[in-house]
């Protein structure tokens, strides 16, 4: 059985792209090279690659292991902490006790 390729909207494919770029910019504020975090990281220096151009095709595991190298933890554990419209959903399904009429 072959596996389906996720197909990303532009919107999504913007949203990685961004999120490789700050991934990047976090390593270069750190002044590591690609060759050490790639290391550190245990993947290839061109996953790194692909990590910091955002590609889709790249595991979240991948993405978790690059941001505890960079100290970064934290704000992958912030990834859908926040849920308005899950709550709002919730909230509207909790049912309400209706008085029995004597």
């Amino acid at each position: 059985m072959k596996s389906k390729k996720a197909v990303l909207l532009p919107k999504e494919r913007k949203i990685l792209a961004s999120l490789g770029e700050n991934l990047k910019l976090a390593r270069r504020r750190r002044k590591l090279t690609a060759e050490q975090v790639a290391e550190r990281a245990n993947i290839s220096r061109s996953t790194l690659w692909h990590v910091e151009k955002g590609s889709d095709h790249i595991s979240i595991g991948i993405y978790l292991q690059v941001f505890s190298v960079l100290g970064l933890v934290g704000d992958f554990k912030q990834l859908a902490a926040e849920d308005p419209l899950g709550r709002k959903l919730q909230d509207a399904q909790l049912s309400i006790k209706k008085r029995i009429k004597k």
